[in-house]
């Protein structure tokens, strides 16, 4: 998909595949029925007609003829252009695994996705919501049944205002802590602190530093399997790699909250304070804006660090230490 500062080059590069392949529209079925969505909208034949036009002009060349993304200008594209025979949607601004109204559809086609072949798309709004119906019309099932048809669309994650508003650093220093304690977001994330700071910022959010092992290789991402797509996925880390989805707290906020479809990244909000989720999304905007030198820096003298070895726990006088009660139950399990 085509923005006004592109290159000629890659204008003819993107153009050129979709305008050969519209040579076989002509030959392609009429459409003769409208589309019913769930909840009894009506797609007309005109609105569907259109969106195939407009479709095979902007579309095809990367997401293919049926949707299956396996476009001619797709092949070797990391990520893959999306299939949209799947309905599998990462960033819906719903909770994860529900479908998302046409207002996130269209905000992630006008904003485009950082770090793919997803480029920000200008289309006039008109054929865009052409385009955007037409697309659904792709998720049939092997009965047949297209689930845009039986299922209603999600609700939209509300966004509250930001509550770390001219209080940045603050709302930094929190997320910081959110991150490495409640949320446990270095499970699958890099960790951004020490080994001392993460134990302490989970004692400060669980009453005790008890956290198990730190994760092997924790100051680097590690890859989930995620069963939509049926292979691994690795998470960002925060000072390398594009945040699709936007890198405004808001945008984070957004993803944080609702979770990204099909991958192992859950919903939060519900799950943790909306200040948190904010202060998160503070914390890793930080992180994206940061110099990379000063990021590999920080990471080399983690990676440095000697063995951690958690403070032994402060016990008052006539109290028994944490875990002493299984001690003596094992104890007395051994005597019988």
């Amino acid at each position: 998909m085509l923005r006004a500062s592109a290159s000629p080059n890659r204008i003819a590069w993107v153009i050129a595949p979709a305008a050969l392949l519209l040579l076989s529209c002509d030959t392609m079925e009429p459409i003769t029925e409208p589309f019913v969505l769930a909840g009894g909208t009506e797609v007309t034949v005109a609105q569907l007609e259109n969106g195939r036009e407009k479709y095979m002009l902007y579309c095809r060349a990367c997401h293919g003829e049926n949707g299956d993304g396996r476009g001619p200008a797709g092949i070797g594209l990391r990520p893959p252009p999306r299939n949209f025979k799947e309905v599998v949607f990462k960033f819906g601004g719903v909770a994860a695994g529900e479908l998302p109204p046409d207002s996130e559809l269209k905000r992630i086609i006008l904003q485009g996705l950082e770090g793919t072949a997803m480029l920000p798309w200008e289309i006039p709004e008109s054929d865009l919501d052409d385009v955007i119906q037409y697309i659904k019309t792709f998720a049939v099932d092997e009965d047949g049944a297209n689930i845009w048809t039986e299922d209603e669309v999600g609700e939209l994650i509300e966004i509250p205002e930001d509550p770390w508003a001219g209080k940045e650093k603050e709302g930094i220093a929190r997320g910081k802590s959110v991150y490495h304690g409640l949320a446990q977001c270095s499970k699958c994330h890099p960790a951004y602190a020490s080994n001392q700071e993460i134990w302490d910022a989970t004692k400060a959010a669980t009453g005790s530093g008890s956290m198990g092992a730190f994760r092997k290789n924790m100051y680097f991402p590690e890859a989930k399997f995620a069963e939509a797509y049926g292979h691994k996925l690795l998470p960002p880390d925060f000072t390398r790699h594009p945040i699709k989805a936007g890198a405004t707290p808001k945008d984070l906020y957004r993803t944080i909250a609702s979770g990204i479809g099909g991958t192992a990244m859950p919903m939060w909000k519900g799950s943790i304070p909306d200040d948190d989720i904010y202060a998160i999304a503070h914390f890793v905007a930080d992180l994206y804006k940061r110099n990379l030198t000063d990021s590999n820096t920080a990471r080399d003298a983690w990676l440095k660090q000697p063995v951690f070895e958690p403070p032994e726990p402060v016990v008052a006088d006539g109290e028994e230490a944490e875990g002493d009660d299984d001690d003596d139950e094992e104890e007395d399990a051994e005597e019988q």
